[in-house]
């Protein structure tokens, strides 16, 4: 009988034992199984995210170029030329001095408009033969490159 009060009294009172002392909790040993699982998850879903970023952004890009080449043809449209060197892009958004026919805003702030890496998109007024070109130096900002580093024409 004295062995059962004393088994009776570790109980709750729910009929389960209760934890005592140092058994409440996680061991040690578990936070470090558990840790390293997180980790090894981590390792293995980053680059893939950072891979779906980079294509994000290059996608954004050839976009944004389409959308200021169109914004270009209606200024041609308007006026019979493109803008100036000069002018860049901020004659899509800004009346340009000499312009006589202008319609515009043909784009809000294009003078300020900068590419996924935020780099200002770079305008190549025609030349001869040679039409306009716009483009994003991506991530390096610098001419050349591969992956993110490429030019978006």
């Amino acid at each position: 009988m004295i062995w059962f009060l004393s088994v009776k009294s570790k109980m709750s009172g729910k009929g389960r034992p209760h934890r005592v002392g140092h058994e409440a909790g996680f061991s040690l040993v578990e936070l470090l199984v558990v840790l390293a699982i997180i980790a090894l998850t981590t390792a293995v879903v980053a680059p893939r995210v950072l891979g779906y970023l980079g294509s994000a952004r290059i996608d954004t890009a050839k976009v944004q170029v389409k959308n200021l080449e169109s914004a270009l043809e209606l200024y041609f449209l308007d006026s019979g030329h493109y803008p100036t060197q000069e002018e860049g892009l901020a004659g899509l958004s800004a009346r340009p001095a000499d312009s006589v026919v202008w319609k515009g805003p043909y784009l809000k702030n294009a003078g300020d408009l900068k590419d996924p890496w935020g780099h200002l998109y770079q305008y190549q007024a025609p030349e001869g033969e040679v039409s306009f070109a716009v483009i994003s130096l991506g991530r390096d900002g610098k001419k050349g490159g591969e992956g993110e580093d490429s030019d978006i024409p």
